[in-house]
């Protein structure tokens, strides 16, 4: 497996872990324990994932934000907390990845790792910021759904093709950047103060 598909797997799942770490640390550990998907041998170095103890803990995480992404504004709250706990467990997979052997392309894969984890976490933080303002919870709940499936089939695939893996990591990077873009200009729309009309007191 070539740098660039190392570095796109690596990428895919960090970026996945900006929106569901604990279900993407559940996933890739059962995929592996059970081998439900034809894991890449550079994944066997994850193979701490595989112990119960993590599955446990990322069970457990996952259930939790699996109910709180569902809440209108918990989910909110529940991102503010994940702020810094998702981008560094984005990094720590994106390093376990990479051959241990290149202190180099460790570096790389640690920035790259915890930045497309932040941005992909600071997209889906602003979006569901945005989707809270909806007086009604259906929508929330219809974007935390997509979010779920979303992450475990990407994941899925980028585990099993990591010439896929590639794709969807730049394909998410894209998107998660238009998200920030878009929910901020969208803020500054609404915050924008009106102009007086003439005669207003």
């Amino acid at each position: 497996m070539g740098i660039i598909e190392l570095l796109g797997l690596a990428g895919s799942v960090s970026l996945l872990s900006g929106w569901r770490l604990y279900a993407t640390v559940l996933i890739t550990g059962l995929a592996m324990r059970s081998g439900w998907v034809p894991l890449p041998e550079q994944l066997q170095m994850l193979d701490v994932l595989a112990n119960p103890w993590v599955l446990g803990i990322a069970g457990v995480g996952a259930v939790m934000e699996f109910f709180a992404d569902k809440v209108m504004w918990l989910d909110s709250i529940w991102d503010a907390v994940h702020s810094l706990i998702r981008p560094v467990g984005g990094a720590l997979l994106a390093l376990a990845i990479v051959d241990p052997g290149d202190p180099t392309w460790q570096v790389i894969a640690f920035l790259l790792g915890g930045g497309a984890a932040f941005a992909a976490h600071a997209g889906k933080a602003s979006a569901r910021a945005a989707v809270n303002t909806s007086p009604e919870p259906v929508s929330n709940v219809m974007v935390s759904t997509a979010e779920d499936v979303a992450t475990v089939g990407l994941l899925a695939l980028a585990i099993a093709n990591p010439v896929i893996a590639a794709v969807i990591a730049v394909g998410l990077l894209v998107f998660s950047i238009a998200l920030i873009v878009l929910v901020g200009r969208t803020l500054r729309r609404i915050l924008r103060p009106r102009p007086r009309q003439p005669g207003a007191p």
